[in-house]
């Protein structure tokens, strides 16, 4: 599931792109999200903070930050990673939810060397959380990078934090554990080894063609060229639409891709299912403090005829997002299984998951309408 790149020699800009691959659809939309609002750790409320810097982020099902940017030009972006163990919750540790914990870097850092600082100081733990649609935990990692070429890959592997930070690290993607991904790649013609290059769609495999196009990369003449050769390669690490194999969120298909221009912030996002293309540029939106958050509603409005399309800044609107906490997420988790029960096995599986989405969505509501 997803495939992360960094190109940071891009004429002058550091560019981004990211898939987002899995299994059933996210219900993503764009959000706003501005300096001067309080958050917690989203667990028992001890870490708290006020976001320093306003960010645009694609949330997944409007209660979690999945990828996304601030102001600053820091990016950070979550992937699967199966191997993931986050240990025993430990109260004398800095603890995040799996649903904040982009958000905190987005909110509270600039750079991705201040945010590396600060990890390795405070050694915080994530707490996993109740998958909303009712399944497994999900089981995750998260890179950032910024304006400078910088990047970092966090991993909680048998408990332990592992934090891989140096410019040099220009493409995530899955399992194996990134130690091992370096070390796989080394395989390959034109990456130090001399196999073939490959062409599945596992993990490992996707790492090597990333790495490979994306160092071979002519300097582009434009913002514009550089844009396409992002897109042009994260495309070429896409999934195809396929059956998903049970047990394997990796072999899942990719449903949007992200490119982001972390020089001069800008996000754009196209949709496999809509494939309009959207963008914002982060200088035309409002993050003062008090100005509110502002959804994109692209579930509604990524439509293929006459939908959202080009730059979408004045386009967003006020609507308040709500990151879950842990105990929130338990019991959304529980509302779509308890859903998920009762469906009429008969209908199609478009009218169930509908029915699913609808119950989840007025769960949420309840918590939002209480903030």
């Amino acid at each position: 599931m997803c495939t992360r790149v960094m190109w940071p020699e891009a004429n002058g800009s550091v560019i981004v792109g990211r898939n987002m691959d899995f299994h059933q659809d996210l219900h993503t939309n764009l959000w706003k999200l501005p300096r001067g609002v309080d958050r917690n750790d989203r667990v028992e409320g001890k870490l708290k903070w006020t976001s320093k810097y306003g960010s645009v982020i694609a949330g997944v099902y409007d209660i979690l930050s999945t990828d996304g940017v601030n102001e600053k030009g820091l990016a950070g972006h979550i992937l699967w990673l199966a191997e993931s163990e986050y240990g025993d919750p430990d109260p004398d540790r800095p603890q995040l939810a799996m649903s904040v914990w982009l958000q905190y870097f987005l909110d509270n850092f600039a750079s991705v060397a201040e945010a590396v600082r600060w990890v390795e100081e405070n050694n915080p733990q994530v707490i996993p959380m109740t998958d909303p649609t009712g399944g497994s935990k999900p089981a995750i990692h998260l890179a950032i990078d910024d304006a400078t070429g910088d990047s970092a890959i966090f991993e909680y592997i048998d408990g332990k934090l592992d934090v891989y930070h140096s410019e040099d690290y220009w493409v995530m993607t899955n399992s194996p554990s990134y130690d091992q991904q370096l070390e796989l790649v080394k395989k390959y013609e034109g990456l130090g080894g001399d196999q073939p290059l490959p062409g599945t769609c596992a993990a490992p495999d996707r790492f090597a063609r990333a790495t490979y196009y994306v160092h071979n990369q002519p300097e582009p003449k434009s913002r514009v060229q550089a844009t396409a050769a992002m897109a042009s390669i994260i495309r070429n690490a896409a999934q195809p639409y396929r059956i998903p194999e049970p047990g394997k969120p990796d072999a899942s298909t990719t449903l949007w891709q992200v490119v982001i221009d972390l020089t001069n912030p800008r996000y754009i996002f196209e949709s496999v299912t809509c494939p309009n293309v959207v963008w914002v540029d982060l200088k035309d939106l409002d993050f003062t403090e008090g100005s509110g958050d502002a959804k994109l509603d692209l579930v509604k409005g990524l439509t293929v005829e006459n939908g959202l399309s080009g730059n979408v800044a004045h386009k967003f609107e006020k609507h308040k997002f709500h990151i879950v906490s842990i105990e929130q997420a338990k019991l959304i988790g529980e509302v779509a299984a308890k859903a998920k029960e009762s469906l009429d096995s008969t209908k199609p599986i478009e009218d169930r998951i509908k029915t699913v989405q609808e119950k989840v969505d007025a769960k949420l509501a309840e918590f939002v309408d209480a903030t």
